[in-house]
């Protein structure tokens, strides 16, 4: 038998267009195979790392929901974290121009709240960024088929992907189940044109437990099966920390993040990085 497969990235995706946007620094953009599974904390990791190699770097969230309500209006948490762990100098609405108080889906939360999504924000907001930048660091929000205009419900994270063009970078979850998820994100990529700079493995336990054994055998064989699946590489494996130290919104990361993504030379990743024509 004989299974067709459906070309995910081309024929789900919209065309988004940033018209404008020349990006000329190497960059990453940071995504994720779902929610919570540490986009934020490994960003603000890399961006500790390529600040120790006197690198200038700018960071962006272009779309963000779940904000906190300030007096000068809606803030978020992730925003915060990146510009202090970047020490990026811009305000936080250049870091992230399009901003929901509702803990949804950015085009679902656009369906109640304002703005409507904009691509000249982003676009206006990456220049800025780029002219104190050396390199460029750009976190998603959740995974690939986030949707974010309400307008077009079919428009999703993965178009903003192909429409900045950076490579893209992949953080998920050590454990097991991790290959299935990881893998269709690899994948759906690929099929949408954009290069997989890698992938970052988050909350790595190796060691036997307390009981003398391994909780999760899985650990010991998934970096090395995705490689086999898909081709791409493994690029940093972060520990799992104590929650109390893991709270980069508090400006507090903890130190064995910071020298896990640091076993990894960058520097070489992002010669490669450049932003796709």
């Amino acid at each position: 038998m004989h299974i067709a497969l459906i070309d995910l990235g081309h024929t789900i995706t919209t065309m988004l267009k940033l018209d404008g946007l020349k990006l000329k620094l190497p960059g990453l953009f940071i995504t994720g195979t779902g929610t919570d599974v540490g986009k934020t904390a490994v960003t603000c990791a890399l961006a500790t790392v390529l600040r120790n190699h006197n690198k200038q770097v700018g960071v962006s969230k272009p779309i963000a929901s779940g904000c906190r309500k300030d007096r000068e209006g809606l803030v978020c948490p992730d925003t915060e974290a990146l510009a202090h762990f970047a020490d990026c100098r811009v305000p936080l609405d250049t870091i992230t121009p399009i901003r929901y108080r509702q803990p949804l889906a950015p085009g679902i939360a656009s369906e109640t709240e304002a703005p409507q999504f904009d691509a000249n924000l982003i676009v206006k907001s990456l220049h800025q960024i780029q002219k104190i930048s050396d390199c460029m660091l750009i976190e998603g929000a959740g995974g690939l088929y986030v949707p974010i205009d309400a307008k077009h419900p079919k428009k999703t994270m993965l178009d903003l992907m192909v429409a900045i063009g950076y490579p893209v970078l992949i953080v998920a979850d050590a454990g097991l189940g991790t290959i299935n998820h990881t893998t269709m994100t690899i994948k759906c990529l690929k099929q949408a044109g954009c290069k997989v700079a890698g992938v970052v493995f988050n909350r790595h336990e190796p060691d036997a437990s307390s009981r003398g054994k391994l909780e999760d055998p899985s650990m010991l064989s998934n970096s090395r099966w995705l490689k086999k699946m898909t081709g791409v590489d493994v690029l940093a494996m972060v520990p799992r920390c104590d929650e109390k130290m893991m709270r980069p919104h508090q400006g507090i990361l903890d130190q064995s993040v910071i020298a896990a993504m640091g076993m990894t030379y960058w520097l070489d990743v992002l010669a490669e990085a450049l932003p796709l024509d």
